[in-house]
């Protein structure tokens, strides 16, 4: 029969599928809330590994708190200067099914005005 999945789900891999068509090879910038912290990777899909990864939950985040849209934009900064090192340049943004407004907003501004392009 198959497993039904949920409406979070579809919309996520409709925005995946989507990404996949338009990537021409580029690493992807995923992003994925909590109602406490925020997390961003780096994701090399053809070589199946993560590049880069930040999040509220690192030793190295600095801010107090995890779950709002300042948070959302010390994260993008780190991303960026994490990929930049790894050598990424050129990503296309994952949102992750989220609607691109507040802290995923927030995170991919911050992450362009850093360096990363997309």
């Amino acid at each position: 029969m198959g497993t039904k999945l949920s409406t979070d789900e579809r919309r996520k891999l409709r925005v995946r599928r989507q990404l996949k068509k338009v990537a021409n090879g580029r690493p992807r910038l995923s992003v994925y809330r909590s109602s406490k912290h925020i997390y961003a990777q780096v994701i090399d899909d053809t070589a199946g590994r993560t590049l880069a990864a930040a999040s509220t939950k690192d030793k190295d985040y600095s801010g107090e708190k995890g779950g709002n849209i300042e948070a959302a934009g010390l994260v993008g900064k780190q991303i960026a200067e994490r990929a930049i090192k790894a050598g990424v340049e050129n990503v296309i943004f994952d949102r992750g099914g989220y609607i691109y407004h507040g802290r995923v907003k927030a995170l991919a501004e911050a992450a362009r005005e850093a360096g990363l392009k997309f």
